[in-house]
Formats: structure tokens, C-alpha cells, sequence
């Protein structure tokens, strides 16, 4: 809606700018199904523009509207498999440009160039601020992008024994190529192998495998205790809750060495000083837990079943998950913890018989 609604001023007939139909199909795909093939911003600008362009071309060659039509719509599925940017509009737009003569007569070969190329480009440019405004991926990433930690490894979930090209192997196999891409098939393996994993582990749940007593600072805590804590218990993660026992935020170590680092490039001084600094006690005004933590983290009930904290835990930026009933905090799940469960569920399962 937003994306056609700044687009509409800029209709304009006599400059040529006109608004079509197939827009309206483009915007269900970029926006509505953002992960599938056939609404990548390649194969959405690409796809639109050579059907525009075979529309054009066939609507000046023949006099025939039933023939025009559909030789239009056909060599622009043709051109566009071509072209490896197969976009489902592109066929409405082959047919916008076939049904109306006098348009193409008047524009020529530009109605490719507008509205065709310019208004898919702007659509695209939209679902790329809207997807990344609300947490989305547009467009979708590739089975070689780097994960979230800047490495080629791909993410836990997705180290499958199969190979990039045997996973688009399986997608022509059942043809899904269309509607899969080899990422999201290999996410999706990777999910169900970690569904499985949690079936065989029983119904256990967070309160079957959470830390119960627990080393908590309060948000006025100053930060030089709270690395003392995490120093003295070899702790990487501490739960921030008031004298209630409220659940307020998590530091991690990692908060620490940010905000470290970001004073080291600020002030241009070394890491070392720039954290000596931030948990110096002496200092006028110091750094307490409030400053630092993060409220914006996974939080599960003690009935969470394992199959849930699985892939948080894999998957995350968190090694430690805050378990709350209610407001107050009874309990927090680390990988440690849940890899002590894996072992012990591992070991009481019967050997095969030989």
C-alpha cells in the first residue's frame, strides 16, 4: 500500500508515466512472499522490463489482437526463463502492452523504460526499507552469504551432508525450484532435523534443565561488580532483576567488550584502557547495570518444551535464556545446560543389539 500510494503522484500520461495492473501483482509477491525465487529484485525489474519490451515489439509487428496476445504472453515466459528472471507479472505486462495499441503506438519502446522498468524498480526499493524495517530478509539470502558472525560457515541449523547443488537437485527433482530457494530449503532441513532431536529427547522442558539458583545484580549494580561477578563464578551472561526478583535484562560479556570497543574508538585509546575506564569504580559518574544491559532478549515460561529452546540456543545471538513466571525470574537456561541435557538423554538411550 505505501509503495503504490507514493508511486501514484507520479503518474503522469502526458510524460508518459502511467500506472498498470501488473504493479499491483508485483507488489503480492515482493512484499507478501518475499523469500520466494519469483520475487527477487532480479528477476522482479529484469522480468517486468523484457516482457514489456516483447509486448511492445509484437504489438507493432501484428495487426491481430488474438494472435498479438497470445504470442506475447508466451515469448515473454520464453525470454524471461532466458534471462533466469522468471516473474509471474511479466506476463500481465506482455499483455498490458499487446491489448492497448494506441498506448504502444504513442510510447514506443520507452513503456518499457516507464512505467514499467521505473515503477518496478521503486516497488523493489520499498520492500527493501519495508522488509528491513520490520526484520525481514529482502531480498532473501544465498546459500553462500555469510552468517550473522561474518563467516562462511553456514548457520548451525543448516550444516547439513548435503551440498549447495545437491539441494537444488531435490528442488528440480520435486519441482520446487520456483517456489524454494536452496537456502530456504536447507533452513528448512535444518529445522525439521532439530524438531526431531527434541522428539527423542521426551518431554522435557526448561524447568527440567534451568539453573535454579541463581546470581542476579540489581539495575544500580556499578559495572566493576558485575564484571567481578562474572569473573569470580566464570559466568558469561548475568540476569538484571529489582528487589522482586522482576526480570529486567541480561549482561552478557559481550555487552561489555562492545561498549569497550565503542569507547576505545570515541576517546582513541586502547581496548585495554577503554575497558579499564568503563569499570573503573573512581569514576565521577559510573557505569551501572541499567547502562548496559539488554532488555530486548528471549524469555520462556518453565513449561517451554526443549523443542522451542533448541533452535534459540543454536541459533541466537544468546548463550543464556531468562526463564519467568510472571514477572519474576525462577530460573535461566544456558547452552551448558542444555547440552548436559543432550548428553544425559544420549547416554540413557538403549544400545542396539548386536
Amino acid at each position: 500500500m505505501a509503495g503504490l500510494l507514493v508511486l501514484s503522484p507520479m503518474v503522469d500520461p502526458q510524460l508518459g508515466l502511467h500506472m498498470i495492473a501488473p504493479l499491483g501483482a508485483t507488489s503480492v509477491l515482493i512484499f507478501a512472499v518475499p523469500n520466494s525465487p519469483l520475487a527477487q529484485p532480479w528477476s522482479a525489474i529484469v522480468g517486468n522490463t523484457v516482457s514489456a519490451l516483447v509486448g511492445v515489439a509484437v504489438c507493432l509487428a501484428i495487426a491481430d489482437p488474438t494472435v498479438r496476445i497470445a504470442l506475447a504472453v508466451g515469448l515473454a515466459i520464453t525470454v524471461m526463463s532466458l534471462a533466469r528472471a522468471l516473474h509471474p507479472p511479466g506476463g500481465a505486462v506482455a499483455m498490458v502492452a499487446a491489448m492497448n495499441p494506441d498506448m504502444v503506438y504513442s510510447l514506443g519502446f520507452r513503456f518499457a523504460l516507464a512505467p514499467v522498468a521505473a515503477g518496478t524498480l521503486f516497488l523493489v526499493a520499498v520492500a527493501m526499507i519495508y522488509a528491513n524495517a520490520t526484520g525481514r530478509r529482502y531480498p532473501f539470502r544465498q546459500f553462500v552469504e555469510p552468517n550473522a558472525h561474518g563467516t562462511s560457515d553456514p548457520q548451525p541449523s543448516e550444516r547439513l551432508d548435503l551440498s549447495e547443488e545437491e539441494l537444488a537437485e531435490l528442488l528440480l527433482r520435486y519441482r520446487h525450484s520456483l517456489n524454494l530457494g536452496v537456502e530456504d530449503l536447507a533452513r528448512l532441513i535444518g529445522a525439521a532435523e532439530m524438531q526431531a532431536a527434541s522428539h527423542r529427547m521426551g518431554p522435557v522442558t526448561a524447568a527440567d534443565i534451568m539453573s535454579r539458583d541463581l546470581i542476579t545484580v540489581g539495575p544500580d549494580t556499578p559495572l566493576t561488580e558485575v564484571a567481578d561477578l562474572l569473573s569470580e563464578h566464570g559466568f558469561t551472561s548475568l540476569p538484571v532483576a529489582d528487589d522482586r526478583d522482576r526480570f529486567l535484562g541480561v549482561i552478557f560479556q559481550i555487552h561489555l567488550i562492545r561498549r569497550s570497543r565503542e569507547d576505545a574508538k570515541r576517546l582513541r585509546r586502547g581496548l585495554g584502557a577503554a575497558m579499564a575506564r568503563l569499570i573503573d569504580p573512581t569514576r565521577e559518574v559510573p557505569v551501572r547495570a541499567s547502562d548496559i544491559m539488554s532488555v530486548v532478549t528471549p524469555r520462556v515460561v518453565p513449561t517451554t518444551p526443549i523443542a522451542v529452546l533448541l533452535p534459540m540456543l543454536a541459533e541466537g545471538e544468546f548463550d543464556a535464556i531468562p526463564v519467568l513466571k510472571g514477572e519474576r525470574i525462577v530460573g535461566i537456561v544456558t547452552r551448558s545446560d542444555l547440552i548436559t541435557a543432550m548428553v544425559r538423554q544420549s547416554m540413557s538411550v538403549p544400545k542396539p543389539a548386536t
